[in-house]
Formats: C-alpha cells, structure tokens, sequence
C-alpha cells in the first residue's frame, strides 16, 4: 500500500491546480502528522475557497489529522451540491448581504461596492496582518489577489478575485455571493465608505457651485469626510453602470 492520500478536487477549487490536476484523482505522498487544511493548501487551494471536506466520503473539519494509509479526500467548493447525510459546517453562515475589505490591488472593485451600497473597507495602505485582522474580528469577506493572503488561518471568509478588470470584478462579486437584489444607490460614501444621510440644502449651500444650487434640491451627505451627493449627470452614468452590471450578473 502507498503511504499518502488521494485527493479529489470539484467546482471552483480545481481553479488553484495545475491544468493536469483538475478535476482528476491526484495521489500525493507524505509520511508526517497533518492536517487536512494544511494539506490542501499545500496543494494550491486557499481554506476560505472551500465548502465541505470529506474523507472516505465522512465529513471532517480543517483540524482533521490526515491518515497515511490511502484514504480518499474529496474537497467541494458548494457543500449544497453534495448529496451527503450528514455534513460539517466550515464556518458559520454568511450574512446575505455581506461586508467587505478589499486589498491593495482592488481600488476600483471597492468605489463599485461602494456604489451599489455594500460596506466596504479599503485602504491603499493595509498590510496583510491588518487585512487578515479586520476580516476576521469584523467577519468580513476579504476579497484580494493574493493567495498567499488568504491562506492565513485567520481568515474565515474570502475570495480570490479571478477577473483582473473591475467591471468585471463586480460582476463576479455579484454573482458569487448573489447579490444583485441588495443593490442600492446612494447608501455609502465612495471616498470613505461612511453611511450617506440626507442633508438639508441650506446647510451646504456655501459648498455648492451655482449651477448645482439652482438645478437641485435634494442632496445627502457622508458624516465622516463631508463629501456631497446628488442626483446629477453623475449620478445617471452610475445608475445606467449599475443597472448594466446586474443585467450581466443576472445573464445565464
């Protein structure tokens, strides 16, 4: 008998493997005392990518200690896709309409969240203890293009973002955690995230330029950085994107 295990991999996970590992049975060898989430993300995929884990078709949590002794480990990235008896949650449920932070590299991806009224924390300045950090103390999605990132084992929740172009980065976001029917305009400040409220046009009228004074009434406002908000041509190209983006989330 051959010391190590063999390993399946389904859904999105095959996405980490090389292209001749996907979606076949892969014997690795090994002959020391670990544990099935170290394993794996030896193999290439991230703990917070996966859904369900099994062994001999028994469920197991990321603590599970491997045996040596030929056992098959299947490793599913939707544990509702799988027709199993009894099954171990990973983690807890995510909330439906979920918060976020978001790496160095998405920028663009969080002005979007943003707009569409998702708390989301960015910084082009976190490092990667303060991103895994936040994400696991405020249970938020972190969403990066690091890998490396998301393997530390403080991180409950996240994502590597496969589309390298934002306007499909939301796209993807979207769809992945089927968020299109939470989307809302006008609910957080890009620049800084802060929760908009409706502000009375008296007050910031010194703030506004003439033209925007005359044509509108209706204005809200971040509390944190100040930044206003209405509902001029600025606001019609980010309705006509967002309502683009949900049509192309919502296709197949």
């Amino acid at each position: 008998m051959r010391i190590g295990a063999t390993f399946r991999f389904y859904g999105e996970t095959n996405y980490f493997l090389p292209t001749g590992q996907r979606n076949i049975d892969i014997f690795h060898a090994f002959d020391w005392k670990t544990s099935i989430k170290d394993m794996v993300e030896a193999l290439g995929v991230p703990h917070p990518e996966i859904d369900l884990m099994t062994v001999d078709r028994v469920a197991v949590d990321f603590e599970f200690i491997l045996p040596t002794t030929g056992v098959y480990v299947e490793i599913f990235d939707r544990a509702d896709q799988v027709n199993l008896e009894q099954k171990i949650a990973l983690r807890p449920p995510l909330n439906e309409k979920p918060r976020f932070i978001l790496d160095t590299h998405l920028g663009r991806l969080a002005s979007y969240l943003r707009m569409m009224g998702f708390d989301t924390l960015y910084r082009n300045d976190y490092n990667d203890d303060e991103l895994a950090y936040v994400s696991h103390h405020d249970k938020r999605v972190l969403l990066t293009r690091d890998i490396g990132l998301l393997k530390r084992s403080l991180v409950i929740y996240g994502r590597f973002m496969r589309e390298t172009d934002p306007k499909r980065q939301i796209v993807e976001v979207l769809r992945h955690y089927h968020l299109s029917s939470y989307v809302v305009p006008l609910q957080r400040c890009l620049k800084c995230n802060g929760v908009l409220g409706r502000v009375e046009k008296a007050a910031i009228l010194p703030q506004l330029t003439e033209t925007t004074a005359q044509h509108f009434d209706v204005f809200h406002q971040c509390p944190d950085c100040g930044q206003i908000y209405w509902k001029g041509s600025h606001y019609e190209k980010m309705r006509q994107f967002m309502e683009e983006v949900i049509a192309t989330e919502t296709e197949n």
